[in-house]
């Protein structure tokens, strides 16, 4: 599912032409992050999930994502993309360990995977990241809506995700132990 996106000020080391023949030759590294809220004994109690509209006006939900840049750590791109959508005022806390809970690999059309990427072939390290400060999405987000991880798991917001990213929520929420 191709959304609408707000351009890169700073794409890295490739232009939008040689980034899009890239994307047609390369799988691309990215990240991406569930931000979650956690009660005072660090227990999952809310999900953040971003809205965005594709190009064809349909509502979907999705994760805070984006490219690895050249010579950046996953660190430093994880913050950079925490912030570019939720906002200075996040304070995502940055996990203690770069290991991800999910390898998750997007393909332009249906693979055994179940995750898809109408522009490319990606591979996107998948982090559970708590939020303590204000979130007010920017770019291409039109809300962040924080939902309960029952409300994160029912049939109905998984029907609104794009590309099988419920399948992700599903596997952070395993992974944070919620449910045991």
């Amino acid at each position: 599912m191709n959304f609408l996106r707000t351009p890169d000020p700073n794409p890295g080391w490739l232009n939008e032409d040689d980034l899009q023949e890239a994307r047609r030759r390369l799988p691309m590294v990215y990240v991406q992050a569930l931000p979650v809220r956690l009660d005072p004994l660090g227990y999952l109690s809310e999900i953040g999930l971003l809205l965005q509209a594709t190009p064809q006006g349909e509502m979907m939900y999705t994760l805070v994502s984006g490219r690895v840049l050249y010579r950046e750590t996953i660190r430093a791109a994880l913050l950079r993309h925490l912030e570019k959508d939720l906002g200075a005022m996040a304070f995502p806390q940055l996990p203690v360990s770069t290991t991800p809970f999910a390898v998750a690999e997007f393909f332009p059309s249906p693979s055994e995977t179940g995750l898809t990427d109408d522009r490319q072939h990606a591979v996107a390290l998948s982090y559970i990241v708590p939020v303590r400060g204000e979130c007010s999405p920017r770019q291409d987000a039109l809300q962040l809506s924080w939902l309960s991880p029952e409300e994160a798991l029912s049939p109905e917001v998984q029907a609104e995700f794009a590309g099988g990213r419920g399948d992700l929520v599903r596997q952070a929420v395993a992974h944070a132990g919620w449910g045991r």
